[in-house]
């Protein structure tokens, strides 16, 4: 009867990843060549699209741990919430999950080794790296389509993702309808270009080891102080992955489609 029992918990486990498989593939493949550089990226379209209408635009950034050339890892955070029912037929959106390869990173951020530890130097203004040049374009070919609406596009990102998301905000600042930074960090003296253009919430684990939480915190009182009015949620109990608590809020989803620029 155990025996039994167990089997039967196998099969249920591997159909259950079977299905989240499955469902992961409804994000169709693609490359966006630019320049010398290619950025891969898995997108959704809503169900039933219609090319003659218009739809929002979502584009998600990874964390560093989900680099690659694979066009499969970038998923592995954030693209189950999109994939839900309710939120595709509730917000019938575009969806692009972009991965930036291995050798790159989506801010121009400097590190430095403090005691063990990652510190990270972000910039002021500079020359975006490869992958967020690749990203750009990639923005600006999707813009051109006739089935975006432009006044609704809106992007996000974790670890890595939230360092890029306000990088793309400082250098496309009047692209976005709002965004979301989880875990994330920038110079302070970079918000003043989207504090008042973009909404924004911004995510953090209090208990954040690898992005300390002083970042996002620094970023919400420069946002404040250039006249921007962010969201901020601090998990008390979260350490580097609160990404997991970001994308599971229920209000996440209906407060960035509510903005329009």
């Amino acid at each position: 009867m155990k025996n039994k029992v167990a089997h039967l918990i196998l099969m249920l486990l591997f159909i259950s990843s079977l299905s989240k498989a499955q469902d992961l593939n409804m994000f169709e493949r693609g490359s966006f060549n630019h320049k010398a550089d290619t950025i891969n990226y898995r997108i959704l379209f809503p169900d039933h699209f219609d090319p003659s209408k218009k739809y929002p635009l979502v584009f998600v950034l990874h964390g560093s741990g989900e680099r690659g050339n694979d066009n499969n890892a970038q998923l592995v955070h954030g693209a189950s919430l999109f994939l839900q029912i309710k939120n595709r037929e509730k917000f019938p959106a575009i969806v692009i999950f972009p991965q930036c390869p291995n050798n790159s990173f989506w801010s121009n951020t400097k590190f430095e080794d403090s005691n063990g530890k990652t510190k990270f130097n972000f910039l002021v203004g500079g020359e975006p790296t490869r992958s967020m040049s690749a990203l750009l374009g990639l923005v600006s070919t999707m813009l051109d389509k006739p089935f975006v609406d432009k006044h609704r596009v809106y992007v996000g990102g974790l670890s890595m993702g939230g360092m890029g998301t306000f990088e793309i905000l400082r250098r496309k600042p009047n692209v976005f309808a709002a965004a979301f930074s989880i875990c994330g960090g920038d110079n302070t003296q970079n918000a003043k270009i989207y504090a008042k253009k973009v909404p924004l919430w911004i995510f953090h684990g209090a208990k954040d080891q690898n992005v300390p939480p002083e970042h996002s915190e620094a970023m919400v009182v420069a946002l404040q102080h250039f006249g921007g009015k962010p969201k901020f949620t601090l998990y008390a109990n979260d350490g580097h992955n609160s990404w997991d608590d970001a994308f599971a809020e229920p209000e996440l989803l209906p407060w960035l489609f509510s903005h329009s620029k």
